[in-house]
């Protein structure tokens, strides 16, 4: 496929493959480090991963796919590893995962937050920021508003425009990368506890708290 000049990637764009694991806890460590793009209207914001959140499916209490549920919303999760799974959370935050494993397997992982790149004009203007800080983009509904990301792309394929995600290569070493529990899931139980947040240590893109206790 010929790339447009908008949006030839700097990186190689991850495969379908990359995403098809049945173990998103590695995915989600995997994803630090890597490159999250979108062109939306014509104009193209890039960003650092550098947070992101594991969730496991049927047995996991915090997940949307819990105990089998399957809605209209959560569908994409149920579709093979590879595609966006977007939700709108308390009616404002349009919240952006990663659907990953094989079809049937509803997992995925959610980027809570990133480092901006290319595109960062475009990113304040959305966010209607006059200057670059953390709070740009550490959170999800930050980072998805920067980029343009809504709802409407839930379900579309993470290998083109509008949205895909490249490996620059940027490399994160394993003792940069802590683990904690997850954010806004108390309700989850002992699930809630799971070390399943994983973000780059002490990095300033990160959303509370980026320090190991």
């Amino acid at each position: 496929m010929a790339r447009s000049p908008l949006w030839t990637p700097q990186g190689k764009i991850l495969s379908p493959s990359f995403y098809r694991s049945d173990d998103p806890i590695a995915i989600a460590q995997s994803l630090l480090g890597k490159v999250l793009c979108t062109l939306i209207d014509r104009q193209l914001t890039c960003g650092m991963i550098t947070e992101t959140e594991a969730y496991g499916g049927v047995s996991d209490r915090a997940s949307h796919s819990y105990g089998g549920r399957r809605t209209q919303r959560n569908e994409p999760m149920y579709h093979e590893g590879g595609i966006a799974y977007v939700y709108l959370c308390y009616g404002i935050h349009h919240l952006f995962n990663v659907v990953t494993g094989p079809k049937g397997t509803p997992t995925a992982v959610l980027i809570r937050s990133l480092a901006p790149l290319d595109g960062v004009e475009v990113m304040l203007r959305r966010r209607r920021k006059k200057e670059v800080h953390p709070s740009l983009t550490a959170g999800p509904g930050s980072l998805s508003q920067a980029l343009g990301i809504t709802t409407r792309f839930s379900g579309i394929q993470l290998s083109a425009p509008p949205i895909w995600i490249e490996d620059r290569g940027i490399g994160i070493p394993s003792v940069q990368i802590a683990a904690g529990p997850r954010i806004g899931v108390a309700y989850a139980g002992e699930d809630a506890q799971l070390p399943w947040r994983f973000f780059i240590h002490g990095h300033p893109y990160v959303s509370r708290p980026n320090r190991l206790k």
